[in-house]
């Protein structure tokens, strides 16, 4: 069938003009995702666009949840960092990684200071918390990347050797810091759940674990119901010491029944769809 020009020209004009709009935004995401917050301004700057055009692109991506708009700019609520320990973890239980984090969000809604682990569920926490008013202390790269541009946010960083592939900091340095602070609730995550208590698979982390949880007056753990009868490498701390314990609807009863014998409330979040991946093995 004989096609006019113009027509063509106009598929063509309309094809460009959306590969165009695709790009800007993938770089637009970019730039979000590697500052954790950014301004309107400062965007429009860096992509040589109106800062109209921004806020359009940001409406888009806020769609997609990759990204938030607040006063003044934007900051990233995609996929986890593109650190080796969270590639490997993303999609693994992710659904219920992301329910138990809107639980824990919710039991925090009355504490003034919280101390976040590295684990990837305490990361999809923290991506919840960003606009609230809290101080929180942390030994994770990609949390604090989150926090740190917030005027709203007492942001305190906890010092030592930065573990590569995760982003999270420990060692002994990280424990004598942890030792002269004090917060209201710490959440730790972990490799595996046993009748000895939470375990991680380094006994390095396990070790600055045990300081978050000595530093906090209430310890919440969030670990998904697949790391209940492993036990890893290392102990980080009894279930007695656990004041509150936050999982999905995977939990048996049986597990229920000794982590509450033990002296802990147990909270069950509900994930909205059943998780298609392998359990991950850590935090």
């Amino acid at each position: 069938m004989f096609v006019l020009p113009w027509r063509s020209n106009q598929s063509t004009k309309r094809l460009r003009s959306a590969e165009l709009t695709a790009d800007r935004r993938q770089k637009l995401l970019e730039l979000v995702r590697s500052q954790g917050f950014s301004s309107l301004p400062a965007l429009a700057d860096a992509l040589d666009v109106s800062e109209s055009t921004i806020r359009r692109d940001l409406a888009h991506l806020e769609k997609e949840g990759a990204a938030k708009r607040t006063h003044g700019g934007a900051f990233y609520t995609g996929a986890s960092p593109q650190l080796a320990h969270f590639r490997q973890r993303q999609a693994a239980q992710w659904d219920k990684k992301r329910a138990i984090a809107e639980l824990a969000a919710k039991t925090l809604e009355h504490a003034d200071s919280v101390l976040l682990d590295g684990g990837s569920t305490t990361y999809e926490l923290a991506r919840l918390l960003v606009e609230r008013p809290l101080q929180v202390v942390t030994n994770s790269l990609p949390v604090a990347n989150l926090f740190s541009p917030q005027p709203n946010i007492d942001l305190i960083m906890v010092g030592g050797y930065v573990h590569s592939s995760s982003g999270v900091i420990h060692g002994a340095y990280a424990d004598e810091m942890l030792k002269s602070l004090g917060v209201r609730a710490a959440v730790i995550s972990a490799a595996g759940v046993s009748d000895g208590g939470l375990y991680n698979s380094s006994h390095m982390l396990a070790t600055t674990q045990l300081a978050m949880a000595s530093a906090a007056d209430e310890v919440i753990a969030v670990v998904d119901s697949t790391k209940f009868g492993r036990q890893s490498l290392a102990s980080i701390c009894q279930l007695s010491s656990i004041s509150r314990l936050i999982t999905d609807d995977g939990l048996t009863d049986e597990w229920r029944d000794k982590i509450e014998s033990a002296g802990a409330e147990v909270l069950v979040a509900a994930a909205e769809q059943p998780s298609q991946a392998v359990a991950d093995s850590s935090e």
